[in-house]
């Protein structure tokens, strides 16, 4: 009797040191995913900065997207957005860019794709562009961004607070700085943050979802210009 519950017990640690192993693998799994992805990120922001500037030639199309977009589970809407590519525009895994995003404050340098490749992929690949005149434009730009809670796109957003500042640089070289001024959750049905008047100003919007998907939060910043 005592020789079988030893074999039982020594098969039950056997399977709870596969589990704990298991698990360990997968955590650590993630964690060098999470940081091949912002390495490789920040790697082509860094890159895309130095270049001062990106060379464009005559063939540029603007390309306008419409859709019901969902991410997070929310539903983001219908969304319009306008950008302009070029063959020589720059590619981050595939994916046209129109330019670069860097929030200091919560240490996101990310590719921004334009809102031609809007898609379920392209925003599991980076922050996208989904409505307005186009980066450092006149008028209101909206960026959408995953909240994967893993520290990575706009994870991180709800830590945002008014005077932080978002930096954009777009593909002629132009960085402009934004201090964050408004911040607010609405529900899925609400696209206000897109449309806005902005009197004539250069703004942005960052959109994600609440952690707990139910909502989205909204992040409002003005260029300091």
């Amino acid at each position: 009797m005592n020789s079988k519950y030893s074999s039982l017990l020594t098969v039950l640690l056997v399977i709870v040191i596969i589990a704990i192993i298991g698990i360990i693998g997968f955590l650590g799994y993630r964690y060098y995913k999470n940081e091949s992805l912002k390495n490789q990120s920040e790697d082509f922001v860094d890159s895309f900065l130095s270049d001062g500037s990106i060379s464009n030639n005559n063939n540029n199309n603007t390309n306008t997207s419409t859709g019901d977009v969902v991410f997070d589970g929310v539903d983001e809407g219908n969304t319009t957005g306008n950008s302009t590519t070029t063959g020589n525009t720059p590619k981050y895994n595939g994916y046209e860019t129109i330019g670069t995003i860097e929030i200091p404050a919560t240490n996101v340098k990310q590719p921004i794709l334009a809102s031609s490749e809007l898609s379920k992929s392209s925003l599991e690949t980076s922050v996208v562009e989904i409505y307005g005149p186009g980066l450092n434009q006149v008028g209101n730009t909206t960026i959408a961004g995953h909240n994967f809670r893993n520290g990575t796109f706009f994870s991180n957003n709800k830590k945002l607070n008014s005077g932080d500042k978002i930096y954009i640089t777009d593909l002629s070289g132009k960085r402009l700085s934004y201090t964050i001024y408004n911040k607010y959750e609405t529900d899925e049905n609400d696209s206000e943050y897109m449309t806005r008047d902005t009197q004539g100003a250069i703004e942005i919007s960052l959109t994600t979802c609440t952690d707990d998907s139910k909502a989205r939060l909204i992040i409002w910043a003005k260029a300091d210009v």
